[in-house]
């Protein structure tokens, strides 16, 4: 039998090298960048073009290469940053394993322009597929330009395995937002065609994060600072009204290094313990500073994941820094104890006409007279909701022995209720229906805004005055993709002026009152979602818009809103799941609940 063990050719082995370096334009991009920085870069200027399939292009004013060291740059485990295995557990560079350049000069055509300040001339470099095609002399100023075009262009199966413009456009931005708030004391802007998307001033933490992110996250911004043996931790955590659905804004660095960290994630949520709404996820900023020896970063291309030597001391570190600077800037919502919930009142009837109280005098009392023995059912205590009445209402306040029940039958015909203002309790013939009238209310707005774009029979309400709402980098690029889906929606909007948009009309289900929070939401869910996670860009903003108005969890319900929900739930094509795949209602059958009593 022939031996069938060969060495690969050098260019087949580099394509597939490069696959784990080079995933998408976005990976191209961080590479990019990081060297840039690596080479002590006071400005960086990122260009893209197609969302990086057709250029992606970095400049910067670093101290640039020699010609000798321009042409190693390409070869494979090429680097300036290690000379042995001990040194990775000493890096102060972000990176080290000299994979990148050759990674990306393997599925890609490269240009690079270098100069460092002692030379007269700069280095001109064009690789294409892996192969030098050409090195010359030129004029050009100090730094390096790197020119990345045709991504893919000899792999057209991993082309074919891109993603939108927009989902690409939006991982660039992701990776670019990640360097910039790691290094703000470095100038960056981005640029998509001619159209310029960042521009951002050296400065400090704070000022970098309102230039990204809106001057309106400035007010939300809690800062955290602990310095320790183990680890020195600062930044920023968000307050907890500032908390969303979504995941964005979360980011941890360590070493300047961006990394994606599940444990030191929960350390933050337990921190918040108490302070969240369900569902909800806060928002930080946060750094840590750790000696190189005690972490590893050497586990994967992406450097995205670190191992620490100490988890459990950073674990309770963070949390406590966390606690601590939530109660110390008294974040932490002060607890009543005493408070009562039947007490509130209810401001859904204040513009009710009050009735003038009643004054009653029993006649018939006698303070002498003696006390008499009443039954068991006469020693309850009244209730303190038939002690405050809603204004205007004639109904008797209803009675529950459980304090949980917020309407009870008045009558054999009456078969629903509401239970802890969250679930609508319904009855049928066979089984005892749970309903959740958040996501039952998901559910049905989903499927009427679909519905309505479909046919484009969306109808929209004039605002008296129009409302002019700020959009950052991020919220213009999005404005310019999706303008035309929000007019299918309901919304009626002005041109994009000085980084304001003048709403002059929204949906007939939304109240003017919320269409700021609405607006708001909808971006915030736009820019942090992939249309990868939905079927399509209208499927993603019917789920926002049904999210955003949906009734909430604490709302109570009349007995008519309630008996609306349930039909408009049942007339829905899907019953079961929400929007986000999550149950809507639970059924207890006869046979079920008897055998809870056996």
């Amino acid at each position: 039998m022939e031996d069938v063990i060969a060495l690969l050719p050098d260019h087949v082995a580099n394509q597939i090298a490069a696959g784990e370096v080079v995933q998408r334009p976005a990976s191209v991009v961080k590479e990019l960048l990081e060297n840039a920085i690596d080479a002590k870069a006071t400005r960086i200027q990122l260009i893209i073009k197609e969302a990086g399939k057709q250029l992606i292009q970095v400049v910067d004013d670093g101290i640039g290469m020699s010609a000798t060291d321009a042409r190693l740059a390409f070869e494979r485990h090429a680097t300036s940053k290690i000379k042995q295995s001990g040194d990775l557990f000493a890096l102060h560079t972000k990176g080290f394993r000299g994979e990148a350049l050759a990674s990306i000069a393997a599925v890609a055509q490269v240009e690079m322009h270098t100069k460092r300040e002692e030379d007269e001339l700069a280095t001109k470099i064009k690789i294409g597929g892996g192969e030098i095609k050409k090195q010359e002399l030129l004029v050009a100023p100090m730094g390096t330009s790197m020119s990345v075009s045709n991504l893919f262009f000899n792999v057209p199966a991993r082309r074919n395995f891109l993603k939108s413009n927009t989902v690409e456009l939006r991982h660039i931005i992701d990776e670019f937002h990640r360097v910039a708030i790691a290094h703000p004391d470095i100038s960056f802007s981005m640029l998509q065609g001619s159209t310029e998307l960042f521009d951002l001033p050296a400065g400090n933490l704070r000022r970098r994060l309102t230039h990204i992110f809106g001057v309106k996250l400035d007010d939300k911004l809690v800062p955290v600072e602990e310095q320790t043996t183990v680890s020195g931790i600062r930044g920023f955590v968000l307050k907890p009204e500032a908390a969303k659905r979504s995941r964005g804004m979360q980011f941890f660095f360590v070493n300047n290094r961006f990394v994606k960290s599940s444990f030191l994630h929960h350390a933050i949520m337990t921190a918040y313990d108490g302070l969240l709404h369900d569902g909800c996820y806060p928002g930080y900023f946060l750094f840590f500073e750790l000696e190189p020896h005690t972490i590893d970063i050497n586990i994967h291309p992406t450097k995205t994941e670190v191992k620490f030597e100490n988890e459990q001391s950073l674990f309770a570190i963070l949390r406590s820094a966390v606690k601590h600077s939530l109660g110390m800037f008294q974040v932490a919502p002060t607890l009543d104890f005493e408070r009562d919930p039947n007490l509130d009142v209810s401001y859904g009837k204040v513009e009710q006409n009050a009735k003038p109280p009643k004054i009653e005098v029993d006649r018939d009392f006698n303070p002498f007279q003696e006390k008499t023995t009443h039954s068991f059912s006469s020693k309850l205590s009244p209730q303190w909701e038939s002690l405050y009445q809603e204004v205007g209402s004639t109904e008797s306040a209803a009675m529950s022995l459980l304090g949980t029940m917020d309407t009870v039958p008045t009558n054999e015909t009456q078969k629903i209720f509401q239970l802890m203002n969250r679930y609508v309790v319904s009855s049928t013939g066979a089984a005892l229906l749970l309903i959740d009238q958040e996501r039952a209310h998901e559910r049905v707005l989903y499927e009427m805004f679909l519905s309505n774009i479909t046919h484009a029979s969306t109808s929209s309400q004039q605002l008296l005055f129009p409302i002019q709402i700020e959009l950052n980098a991020i919220q213009k690029a999005l404005y310019a993709e999706y303008a035309s889906l929000l007019t299918e929606v309901g919304f009626r909007l002005g041109d994009l002026k000085d980084n304001h948009v003048e709403v002059v009309g929204i949906p007939s289900i939304c109240s003017e009152n919320k269409a700021i929070s609405v607006f708001e939401n909808l971006f915030e869910t736009l820019a942090n979602e992939h249309p990868e996670d939905s079927f399509s860009q209208t499927d993603l903003v019917a789920k926002s818009l049904a999210r955003t108005l949906s009734i909430k969890r604490g709302k109570r319900l009349e007995i008519e809103e309630q008996q609306q929900l349930i039909n408009d739930l049942f007339a829905c094509k899907e019953t079961q799941l929400s929007p986000y795949n999550r149950q809507i209602f639970v059924s207890l059958t006869k046979e079920e609940l008897e055998k809870k009593f056996n």
